[in-house]
């Protein structure tokens, strides 16, 4: 194990864009299909894995959809959950920010509140078990109508002490952030703070109509913000944090391979970007692979890789004395190695 990667397994790190359906690894996915009586089209894990090899982002959406549907009560949710936080203690991931769809599971049949209770339930004993403090961001479908948000919307209420913000992912090209204004202006009466995917594939107008419509606390993705300069030159002076998935964005095409990233050209620009790991079970990676081989392929320093970890925690929706509290972790980690 190089310096750098010894390093990156002692950082402490928080994760910002994660969908919790994402993490459904293949061994979890056919012991579910099985303790549910769920047929799959798959016969193996090594066949599903071969399955793992997108165009773009709608061909993997078709599979990680199919694949949440062996989601059916309390327990799946929390099993689901609970194998992804032992992740974030492997990784010395210490807060996560969790994305999940409802409307993936409601459409299915599937009751709000089996989701809801079973990912809670799990995050709860992770922060008395693991350490791992976190907040829940329930997100929007946005091939589906604005209806179909609000109904999801209304039936979040109840809940409104769990969930920390709303958000907006699925595909995104043809589904700009102005379809769903009037129903992140009720989250937001409501309470819930905001954020939306936007500039993964679609266009940096889709990031102006995220922050100006939306007013959204952070982007998730943003690659596409640097086609914009007046984009970057807001960004920059307004501290919004970029949520960005360096091994997705090559599984899903965005860029050919990692050498080709943008990541640091974003860094170079000084803007707030983070490092996540989006879909792990499907990209080939969570945390800590998505730090290694970005830093190997760009050949980022230590310094940029402290940075982009104290990046995830400045665009955390943790109280400042946390936030500080996490800074002088790196800092000391950083004194360390130099």
């Amino acid at each position: 194990m190089s310096m750098l990667e010894k390093f990156i397994q002692k950082l402490p790190k928080a994760e910002l864009h994660l969908h919790i359906e994402g993490s459904l690894e293949p061994d979890l996915l056919f012991q579910l299909a099985k303790r549910n009586n769920i047929s799959l089209k798959y016969q193996s894990v090594k066949e599903i894995k071969a399955a793992y090899e997108f165009s773009d982002l709608q061909s993997f959406l078709d599979i990680y959809y199919e694949g949440a549907n062996v989601l059916k009560t309390t327990q799946d949710f929390y099993d689901l959950t609970w194998q992804y936080l032992l992740n974030c203690q492997k990784d010395h991931v210490v807060h996560t920010e969790i994305f999940f769809d409802p409307q993936t599971h409601t459409e299915r049949g599937i009751e709000f509140k089996t989701c809801i209770e079973g990912i809670s339930a799990a995050l709860e004993d992770a922060r008395a078990e693991l350490g791992i403090s976190s907040f829940l961001i329930m997100c929007f479908l946005r091939h589906l109508d604005e209806n179909a948000a609000k109904k999801t919307l209304e039936e979040a209420l109840p809940y409104k002490h769990i969930i920390k913000a709303v958000g907006l992912d699925s595909s995104e090209v043809g589904h700009p952030p102005a379809k769903f204004k009037s129903v992140f202006e009720k989250a937001m009466q409501e309470g819930f703070l905001t954020v939306a995917h936007a500039g993964e594939e679609g266009p940096p107008e889709y990031i102006w109509e995220a922050l100006n419509l939306l007013k959204v606390s952070r982007i998730d993705h943003g690659v596409r913000s640097l086609e914009d300069e007046k984009l970057v030159q807001h960004l920059k002076e307004n501290k919004i944090p970029l949520t960005v998935c360096p091994l997705s964005n090559v599984k899903l095409k965005v860029f050919k391979d990692l050498k080709e990233h943008n990541l640091k050209k974003l860094m170079k620009a000084d803007l707030l970007v983070t490092i996540n790991s989006d879909d792990p079970a499907y990209f080939g990676g969570y945390m800590n692979q998505n730090f290694i081989q970005t830093a190997n392929a760009l050949d980022l320093t230590i310094g940029q890789v402290a940075l982009l970890a104290k990046n995830s925690f400045q665009a955390s929706f943790l109280e400042e004395s946390e936030k500080r509290k996490y800074f002088n972790q790196i800092d000391l980690l950083l004194q360390e190695h130099q």
